[in-house]
């Protein structure tokens, strides 16, 4: 490729026409393969003596951006397959490399984050989801409007100091018009939102509360089967998790009829299965002060149970009463289940990949997935 005879150069600072400078070496730019052949453009640029800048700059070119190599519309191409193939997929399907793939989605998702717009948003879901082992973790925040489903936040760690790296990132102005916040039950997150959100109104993660009493009901399973197998009884637990711990709706025929069978029993493990079937009533509700009323009857009769592990979950509900009661408030409009779909398909996005390497490189796979980014315009479309 040759500039057009007579043209001017552009200075890449202030993007104004300039006088010209000197010629570099030819360099190459990659091109999207075309027919299974790979496609350079061959050209040496121009540098310019641009006196608004006041220096000596390379000229901008249509094509290209800075020092990539790789063209804009072809970082455009593969930031698009790579978020339906793993970038290794990515890159041996068009013969490049894992790094040009990484440059490109990099590219992308940054030109995305500069050009995004937040506009309002009244409803916000934060969650943690394990990224590696030894505990690491990385907090999300999504917007759940109910236009509006996205990612608007990646955190390192799920600590305070990380949590408040959103609010700072988003500004006061929009943090200001936030209705709706839905969370789990962990401490930095409760008071972070309590300090920041203090008009939202809070609601806490049905999903989360379910699995805690879910957890308790296992944990006096497992307790109770250790207990009778040393005693020397019949094991009548035996193989009795899932049933158990599964809806009552989702059995088996053959469940059921086990099911049946077992309640028969005086254990402490039939007594926490009744007592949470029985909380499950709650979500029924539609009045805030009846399913107050509701909640705090259930309460009162776990903690004359004797089990310890659901006595624990009333001492816990009862000290996040009022965010419970808040789901109730809003509604029932505003709930957990879509900030555990958009957590599954996080999880689909490190799993397709085997997981990342860095911190970086996962910021910006969840970003480029969950984010709905808007994208440089391209010339032609090759997608």
């Amino acid at each position: 490729m040759r500039p057009r005879k007579g043209s001017t150069a552009i200075c890449s600072r202030c993007h104004q026409p300039a006088s010209g400078y000197d010629q570099l070496p030819e360099r190459r730019f990659e091109f999207i393969p075309l027919w299974g052949f790979l496609v350079f453009l061959l050209y040496a640029m121009r540098r310019v003596d641009c006196r608004r800048c006041g220096a000596v700059v390379v000229e901008a070119v249509p094509w290209g951006d800075g020092k990539h190599t790789l063209t804009k519309a072809y970082m455009l191409f593969l930031a698009r397959w790579a978020r339906r193939l793993s970038w290794k997929e990515t890159a041996q399907t068009f013969r490049t490399s894992w790094d040009k793939v990484f440059d490109a989605v990099e590219c992308v998702v940054t030109w995305g984050l500069e050009h995004r717009t937040l506009g309002q948003i009244d409803a916000i879901g934060v969650d943690e989801i394990q990224y590696a082992k030894g505990h690491k973790y990385l907090t999300l925040v999504y917007q759940i409007d109910l236009g509006v489903i996205r990612l608007l936040w990646v955190g390192k760690e799920r600590t305070i100091e990380s949590f408040q790296g959103f609010f700072t990132t988003m500004g006061q102005k929009v943090i200001s018009k936030i209705s709706f916040v839905c969370s789990d039950m962990w401490v930095p997150y409760l008071k972070v939102i309590r300090e920041k959100c203090s008009e939202a109104l809070h609601i806490l993660d049905r999903f989360h509360i379910v699995a805690k009493m879910n957890k308790a009901l296992d944990e006096v399973r497992a307790d109770e089967t250790r207990r009778i197998k040393s005693d020397g009884r019949d094991p009548v637990l035996k193989k009795s998790r899932w049933l158990l711990l599964k809806r009552s709706e989702n059995l088996k025929d053959e469940q059921h009829f086990r099911l049946c069978d077992l309640l028969r029993y005086n254990l402490k493990t039939v007594r926490a299965y009744l007592l949470k079937e029985a909380f499950q009533q709650l979500w029924d509700y539609n009045s805030p002060s009846w399913a107050g009323k509701f909640l705090d009857d259930w309460r009162r009769q776990t903690m004359r149970s004797r089990i310890e592990p659901m006595k624990k979950i009333a001492r816990s509900l009862r000290q996040h009463r009022e965010l419970i009661l808040n789901y109730f408030r809003a509604q029932k409009l505003i709930s957990s289940g879509v900030v555990e779909g958009l957590n599954n398909k996080a999880k689909v996005t490190m799993r397709k990949s085997y997981g990342f390497r860095t911190y970086r490189v996962l910021e910006l796979a969840l970003y480029h997935s969950l984010g709905k980014l808007p994208e440089p315009e391209s010339t032609h479309d090759f997608f």
